[in-house]
């Protein structure tokens, strides 16, 4: 198998490449279960951080970096948007997203009561990787539909294209091939 020899924080992963397409295909960047990389990159990011008053992002591998910088931040808690309404939700909000990284279109899901939490606070959108832009896009519509104030992007990665964006924070680029 063919690999990607990612070099970020100090720390050294090699990235089985993937074949997405027909004339795409992707280093595979997967965070989950990797505690070394997450509490490396968790500080870099916090403090490219403007002030926020939550974190959020959506399930499922933004999750364990958007823990660990609300911890660094000092924040009681942070926000999952869903992929699935769960039995919890009262009146959830939706959108629509479409990734690189999934076939089929899916939804992103907010439980009014987290809606409620962020609407006129300042968030931080946090994922793994940036990459087409698709699911930070949909996560932000879904967190302006709750009346929050999306104040900074950021990823650990932007991939392929997403280097070029100014709009987002990122400590490494992550090349597509």
């Amino acid at each position: 198998m063919k690999t990607y020899t990612l070099h970020i924080a100090g720390l050294t992963r090699e990235l089985p490449i993937i074949k997405l397409s027909y004339d795409l295909s992707i280093a595979s960047f997967v965070i989950l279960g990797d505690t070394e990389i997450v509490k490396k990159t968790a500080p870099m990011i916090a403090k490219k951080l403007s002030e926020v008053d939550f974190v959020v992002t959506a399930e499922a591998k933004g999750i364990p970096l958007a823990y660990e910088i609300s911890k660094i931040l000092n924040l009681n808690e942070y926000i999952v948007a869903r992929k699935s309404i769960k039995a919890y939700m009262e009146e959830p909000i939706e959108v629509e997203v479409n990734s690189i990284t999934t076939t089929n279109s899916q939804k992103l899901y907010l439980n009014n009561q987290d809606a409620n939490k962020i609407k006129g606070k300042r968030v931080a959108l946090i994922d793994d990787v940036i990459s087409t832009g698709q699911s930070l896009k949909a996560l932000e519509r879904l967190v302006e539909k709750a009346g929050a104030n999306v104040v900074a992007k950021a990823a650990i990665l932007a991939e392929g294209d997403a280097k070029d964006r100014k709009d987002i924070i990122f400590l490494e680029a992550l090349p597509t091939f």
